[in-house]
């Protein structure tokens, strides 16, 4: 299989409880929490890790919540490589309300990074990364970096297929000042719809927007997710969508996090793109019927897998 490489410089201690009803100015009683490693590179490595497929995690840790993410990290069988990082390792928390099935997720911001930490970074991946192999940029960038932060990390993996999930101004300045030979962009339908500058309503839409960023040297392939419609994709000579199948949400956490996972072990193992499409999207699918932060079951994938079907656009 090709190498799979994970970069998670936010990573975050998730913890997911529940509560009766959420109300304002009152002592809520939680449920004994759920702890996990949390981070969009940690995610997309312990969705292969639980399809299966191996990736070594870079991960960013400090302090003594970082020191217990690491602990976390180990039981889950993820192999990672811990980057010192400046401060304490975030928290984030996600309050699940009985009486609804509505979910609140409260994420801090972590540490501010410096110079100093971003040189480690570059060094860490000059040497970890392997010409070739796949390397996962995912989550979101700490404070402190550049907007154009995630162009230098794929600048210091030189030879390896980048595949970049992120948001907000770093994924803005991604599409407005390409990123060198970049070979996937992942984004959702809201994130795609505001860089479009209108609504993406049908499939084709959707294709048309992916289409023209890849004509715009944007990466190599563009995947655009749809919610519960599926996912396009759109490459050289080829436009994609694998439906998703219908399943009861119970928690959206991971979910993108799932599809990146599976996709991209896909593609390591040698799948076409259009395989790799319905891989990613029966493991989103997966994650979704999960409580908590948890994420997509083999079992789940294998069992939706049927029900993602291909189609071009």
């Amino acid at each position: 299989m090709t190498p799979i490489l994970t970069l998670t410089l936010n990573p975050a201690l998730d913890m997911a409880t529940t509560v009766p009803c959420m109300v304002s100015d009152e002592k809520l009683r939680c449920t004994d929490p759920q702890l996990d490693p949390g981070g969009g590179g940690i995610n997309v490595s312990r969705a292969i890790h639980a399809l299966g497929g191996e990736t070594l995690a870079l991960v960013a840790l400090g302090g003594l919540t970082g020191d217990r993410l690491a602990d976390l990290l180990r039981k889950s069988g993820v192999s990672f490589l811990g980057i010192t990082g400046p401060g304490e390792t975030r928290t984030s928390l996600t309050v699940t309300e009985d009486v609804s099935g509505r979910q609140f997720r409260f994420m801090l911001p972590g540490p501010v990074w410096g110079e100093e930490d971003r040189a480690r970074v570059f060094y860490l991946l000059r040497a970890a990364g392997k010409p070739g192999g796949y390397a996962v940029i995912s989550g979101s960038q700490p404070p402190g970096v550049p907007v154009d932060f995630p162009a230098q990390l794929a600048q210091a993996m030189a030879g390896m297929r980048v595949v970049l999930d992120t948001s907000g101004k770093a994924l803005t300045q991604a599409v407005e000042q390409p990123i060198p030979d970049l070979q996937l962009l992942r984004m959702d339908g809201e994130e795609a719809e505001a860089l479009a500058g209108r609504p993406l309503d049908s499939r084709s839409d959707t294709a048309d927007f992916a289409e023209s960023l890849v004509r715009r040297g944007v990466a190599r392939q563009i995947i655009i997710a749809r919610g519960a419609d599926g996912s396009v994709l759109a490459e050289a000579g080829r436009r994609l969508h694998a439906r998703a199948p219908k399943v009861t949400v119970v928690s959206k956490v991971g979910a993108g996090d799932s599809f990146v996972g599976g996709f991209v072990l896909a593609m390591a193992r040698g799948e076409d793109p259009g395989a790799a499409l319905v891989q990613g999207v029966a493991a989103a699918a997966a994650a979704v019927t999960t409580p908590a932060t948890e994420l997509c079951r083999p079992d789940d994938v294998q069992r939706l897998l049927p029900e993602c079907t291909l189609s071009t656009v």
